[in-house]
């Protein structure tokens, strides 16, 4: 019988964070790692037809396999437009050299 993987499910609100370790069987999916975790119940606003996943900041989809030691990553939406961001700091700096 194979061994069972070691990975970690992870998700971070605006002012909770989740992260569990798991062991799970070899040929186990993101999406049965994501139930097992109780990360959708603990995070009920979580809904993973929408929700972003990956493993190590790659996205992937919900059926990829996993291999030992992944940290799956669930991702929500951003707060601000990165864009829009750096032209404030960018702007709010020539301000300052003038």
């Amino acid at each position: 019988m194979a061994e069972a993987l070691h990975i970690q499910v992870c998700y971070a609100s605006d002012k909770h964070e989740f992260l569990r370790a798991l062991e799970v069987e070899p040929g186990a999916t993101i999406g049965q790692a994501i139930e097992r975790s109780g990360v959708l119940e603990a995070f009920p606003d979580i809904s993973l037809s929408t929700a972003p996943v990956g493993i190590y900041a790659k996205k992937k989809t919900l059926d990829t396999v996993l291999r030992e030691h992944d940290r799956i990553e669930i991702y929500r939406p951003l707060v601000a437009d990165p864009k829009d961001s750096r032209r404030r700091r960018a702007a709010k700096k020539d301000a300052a050299a003038r």
